[in-house]
Parts: C-alpha cells; sequence; structure tokens
C-alpha cells in the first residue's frame, strides 16, 4: 500500500505543491467506475492527515458502491484558469490515482469512509516563462518524471 507519506518522503516538495492544490478548495472531483464498467464524475471532500488521504462516501451514495465493488478512482483537484497576462501565477491542477482501500467494516451510519492506496500523484501547470506546458508525475515504482510542452 502506498500511502500520501510516502510521497512526502520521496518527493517533499512536489508533494507540497499537489497537497496545495487540493486545500485550496473544498471541492474537489472523483471518478469511479460504475457496474458496467462506465466512468462516474462525483463531488467529493479530501483530507490529508497523519500521512494518510482519506475521503468519504454518504450513506447509500453511487461512488461509495462503486469503489467498493471496484476500488479504482481518480481524484481531480478544483481547477481555475490562468488569468490572462499573468499565466506564470497560475497554480495549475493536480490528480491523484489509485485504489480506495475501506477504512472501517461496511457502510456506517455516517457512510463509507477510504485510504487512498496510491498508484499515481500528477501536477500539471506552466513554467515560469508561461511559454511551456510542464507535466511532473510520481509512481511509487518510478518516483517523480517531468515532461515540457509547448
Amino acid at each position: 500500500m502506498t500511502a500520501w507519506q510516502d510521497v512526502e518522503q520521496a518527493a517533499p516538495e512536489f508533494a507540497r505543491r499537489v497537497q496545495a492544490l487540493f486545500d485550496a478548495h473544498r471541492h474537489k472531483t472523483i471518478a469511479t467506475l460504475r457496474a458496467d464498467g462506465s466512468p462516474r464524475i462525483s463531488g467529493i471532500e479530501v483530507v490529508f492527515e497523519n500521512g494518510e488521504l482519506t475521503f468519504g462516501s454518504m450513506p447509500n451514495a453511487r461512488k461509495g458502491t462503486d469503489l467498493h465493488r471496484d476500488p479504482r478512482f481518480a481524484l481531480h483537484s478544483a481547477t481555475v484558469d490562468p488569468v490572462e497576462g499573468a499565466e506564470a501565477q497560475w497554480p495549475g491542477e493536480a490528480k491523484i490515482s489509485g485504489r480506495a482501500v475501506a477504512a472501517g467494516e461496511g457502510t456506517g451510519p455516517d457512510g463509507d469512509q477510504f485510504r487512498a492506496d496510491i498508484a499515481e500523484v500528477v501536477h500539471t501547470h506552466l513554467d515560469d516563462a508561461a511559454k511551456m506546458l510542464v507535466v511532473e508525475w510520481w509512481t511509487p515504482t518510478h518516483g517523480l518524471r517531468r515532461v515540457e510542452r509547448q
């Protein structure tokens, strides 16, 4: 299992930037898989604490049912547009994908709670001159990588 603390230890500055993007806004988006395999997008809140990334689902919510059946997920931070003329100040966007691990026994009265078993973390942003798109990504197998595109 790869916890958030593993990302923090392996790439601390990268992890700080990604967490800041997730913490900047309350609402994020999660993609789960429906029973027929098609994607479902839902709003969600996430918490980084004690070296874990956790999130929940209200009682009987579809995303919780999806995650119990097929634990694969993709989280996306809130997206804000770059300000024209100040594109270099755009913080970018972050994504985390992996598998949801139930953080308790079944569905409780407050819903389901999950911990993230992280497969990939991505930060997409612009370079300092706002001329290149920068994609940085971390995986447990390959560590931190980076590519720039015009």
